[in-house]
């Protein structure tokens, strides 16, 4: 009987006692309790080579002279003469117009004036016999045989026709005026070219009617000379000030990837474009094409080189963004005992007195709450905007370095003055430290 309980309990007791041993190792190891990871630098190379500033831009390739070739009265397209990409001379015969109902037009003119010229005529003759009359009328009043006012209605009748006579010279000179507008319709009917260049586009063909009642329609477009070419480019207002007649530019188009083209600006309009509420300014570049690989249309991805320096020191701008801060500065201190290594221009590491262009009041000899440290009343001393506080990394430890700054081109700066040399390892994070919310601190 005493075996068939131990039996009984024996399981319940082992899951009691794995239980109460699992208890024990939660409460004493504490496995979701994350060890102290150790203190990590990323870091940056500097580096040697040429650094540019530089505008970019993005722009469209056109012809430096675009003809629009319209006709300037209507009619049934009967002839075209030109095609997409053919070299046409200044005056060649490119299209015609069906000339019937515009013949139809000089014909019925010419009867007009025909008309008029009679009319003409007539009047001239109405006018003799007026004269006729008033003459006669005249003498027998001077001899007393009619009333005076006969001789006054045939004076009317002799100024009447001298009227009619000048009506219908002018109706005479309105039928010859629209006879040869008649007859230069006509041979608007005929397009020519009207300068040397090569057919970009052809809007029409034969049998094709046009109406040219409110304005011309645009039958062909015609690009002078496409060895010379121009790209307008959309400047954001920031740039266009840096932008001045005859700067350089150099750009690329998608058809001939990695290969670049040159150019010089010719003009930085002052019209703005404004699109969604960014202003933009055109900045025309003059573009030498004499191998024809540029055709109109193509996007061009222009680059402005304002300045350049060649064989420079390079900073990584992302080593000039590292701004650590103050938990970040005491945890490292108390690491390295206070002091990251010895500075350029000064003895002070990160908690040290600071070399030159340095900041006083962020650290001390004696290390987190000595005198001058972040828990001292140090001044602050703001540096010259073009030096800047860097941090390099020697055998493992930070080590603050003043540089002074030039020209940038968005990725890197040039490096002006400073104790640095290509290969060494910037700072740019730290890792293993906690990134407590605090004031950021621009220089130490």
């Amino acid at each position: 009987m005493p075996n068939v309980q131990v039996k009984r309990w024996l399981p319940r007791i082992i899951v009691v006692a794995l239980l109460v041993g699992a208890a024990a190792f939660v409460i004493i190891k504490k496995p979701w309790a994350k060890g102290d990871d150790p203190i990590s630098f990323s870091t940056v190379t500097v580096s040697k080579g040429n650094i540019a500033a530089q505008v970019t831009a993005n722009g469209t390739l056109s012809a430096v002279g675009t003809v629009q070739v319209g006709a300037q009265v209507s009619g049934r397209v009967v002839e075209l003469h030109a095609d997409f990409n053919d070299k046409v001379t200044k005056g060649q015969i490119i299209a015609k117009l069906d000339e019937q109902v515009l013949k139809a037009q000089i014909d019925q003119a010419a009867a007009s004036l025909a008309l008029a010229a009679a009319n003409v005529n007539k009047a001239e003759v109405a006018l003799s016999d007026a004269d006729r009359q008033y003459k006669r009328q005249k003498t027998l009043q001077d001899q007393q045989l009619v009333a005076g006012a006969t001789v006054e209605s045939a004076q009317v009748a002799y100024d009447t026709g001298k009227a009619a006579v000048v009506a219908a010279r002018a109706s005479q000179a309105q039928a010859a005026a629209n006879l040869s507008q008649a007859k230069l319709s006509l041979s608007y009917a005929t397009i020519y070219s009207p300068v040397d260049g090569v057919v970009l586009s052809r809007a029409v063909d034969v049998g094709q009617t046009v109406a040219a009642s409110l304005q011309a329609p645009v039958l062909f477009t015609i690009a002078e000379d496409l060895a010379r070419m121009q790209i307008d480019t959309a400047v954001a207002e920031g740039d266009v000030g840096r932008l001045t007649e005859g700067m350089k530019a150099t750009f690329t188009v998608d058809a001939f990837p990695g290969r670049p083209f040159h150019g010089v600006v010719r003009q930085v309009r002052n019209a703005p474009t404004t699109t969604q509420g960014v202003v933009t300014y055109d900045a025309v570049i003059d573009v030498d094409n004499t191998d024809k690989s540029l055709r109109p249309g193509m996007t061009a991805n222009v680059t402005f080189v304002l300045a350049q320096v060649a064989d420079a020191t390079k900073i990584p701008n992302a080593a000039l963004r590292f701004k650590p801060t103050r938990e970040q500065i005491m945890a490292v201190m108390a690491q390295f005992g206070g002091r990251g290594g010895r500075g350029s221009g000064g003895s002070g590491g990160w908690g040290g007195s600071g070399g030159s262009g340095g900041r006083r009041g962020s650290g001390g000899p004696g290390g987190p709450g000595g005198p001058g440290g972040p828990g001292g009343e140090g001044t602050a001393q703001r540096e010259p905007s073009d030096r800047k506080r860097l941090f390099k990394l020697v055998e493992g430890r930070p080590v603050p370095v003043t540089v002074k700054t030039g020209l940038t081109d968005g990725s890197s700066t040039e490096m002006v003055e400073g104790d640095l040399k290509p290969g060494d390892q910037l700072i740019t994070d730290i890792a293993g430290l906690p990134a407590a919310p605090g004031r950021k601190i621009g220089a130490f």
